[in-house]
């Protein structure tokens, strides 16, 4: 197939990545249905937080399918083998990110459905991640080394950039990890990270794309690195999963994703991140996500310090569920601060 003129993104590149979001939209919304029949009857919610007052809270949202990942999952990855080029090492990469995160995410929440227990433990969770986060960070490093400016951890403001080398690997491995946990910490309340997702997923969508267009990429004065388009397939395809996956999650929500959908979506972002060169300003894209766990951070600290609570409970979400608010109107506000968070993103990058 004949190359693009501005730098090897395919033609039709474009294309495929808005086919991407239409088809996994439209599998997401097929599956949606029957998959929510079939997990009714085997994965209901079981409400058990820590919190006596959380319990209260959620208690109507008890027996709730969840699992439902599996059908966002299962659209992402049609949609990529669909749109996406097999012979791209990021688009392999970013299958096998899904795909696994995925598989750790079911292993945990059916833990919390077939036992007393909820879920793997916090060292058994974070160990799988790390491993998983590890292969998929040596076989990018094989990858981004052969890419100028690759292995650079660029700041936006100003293009500094430190020369990682081999340690790509420990920071893919943090950066995959942490991104993981904040989407899966973040979802707490219908449509939640759901709808936070669809805002920053749809930011790394237009920062891929043009980060694999060498005109643009020069006129944005950001890294350009060959070939990452196919990301924008992949984070495209979530971007529609996540649509047709709302229409089912928003309040009051027929569907919960679980572990199974937040451990690889947060897993993507950060797979995208990674490819770009664009970690600090996934930061900034993903701000809500870090919010929701620095106030867990804090929360735990602040608690090991002094006996006391920082917040009335973390997530911040669950703090602002504590005081009153309606579940519906701290999701949206939290959509809202996603929104502006991923535009102000964008419209950093021609900051100098």
């Amino acid at each position: 197939m004949s190359q693009h003129a501005a730098g090897d993104s395919r033609v039709y590149l474009t294309a495929r990545i808005a086919l991407a979001a239409v088809v996994s939209f439209l599998v997401a919304i097929l599956l949606g249905p029957s998959a929510i029949r079939w997990l009714q009857a085997r994965a209901g919610e079981r409400i058990d937080s820590a919190s006596a007052r959380l319990n209260e809270l959620h208690a109507e949202k008890a027996n709730t399918p969840t699992m439902g990942g599996m059908f966002i999952v299962a659209a992402i990855v049609t949609a990529v083998l669909f749109c996406g080029d097999l012979t791209s090492r990021y688009i392999q990469i970013g299958l096998f990110v899904t795909i696994g995160f995925a598989i750790l995410g079911a292993v945990d929440d059916w833990i919390k459905l077939a036992t007393t227990r909820r879920g793997l433990s916090v060292r058994q969770k974070l160990a799988v991640q790390i491993l998983l986060a590890v292969v998929a960070g040596w076989w990018l490093y094989l990858e981004q080394q052969t890419k100028p400016l690759g292995l650079e951890l660029i700041w936006p403001l100003g293009n500094a950039s430190l020369l990682l080398g081999s340690g790509f690997i420990a920071w893919s491995m943090l950066v995959f990890v942490g991104s993981s946990n904040g989407v899966n910490l973040t979802d707490g309340l219908d449509g939640l990270a759901t709808g936070c997702m669809i805002f920053a997923g749809t930011a790394f969508v237009a920062l891929s794309y043009v980060a694999g267009h060498v005109v643009i990429a020069e006129y944005l004065s950001i890294p350009y690195i060959a070939g990452s388009g196919e990301i924008a397939v992949l984070v495209s395809a979530m971007v529609g999963a996540m649509l047709g996956f709302l229409w089912f999650n928003c309040y009051p929500a027929q569907v919960f994703m679980g572990d199974t959908g937040s451990l690889p979506l947060g897993a993507i972002l950060g797979l995208a991140a990674l490819v770009t060169r664009q970690e600090v300003l996934l930061i900034l894209i993903g701000g809500v996500f870090v919010i929701e766990t620095l106030s867990v951070i804090a929360q735990v600290g602040w608690f090991k310090m002094t006996g006391n609570r920082l917040i009335a409970c973390s997530p911040l979400h669950n703090h602002f569920l504590f005081k009153g608010q309606h579940e519906h109107k701290i999701v949206v506000r939290f959509w809202i601060g996603s929104a502006l968070l991923a535009l102000s993103a964008v419209a950093s990058l021609k900051v100098q």
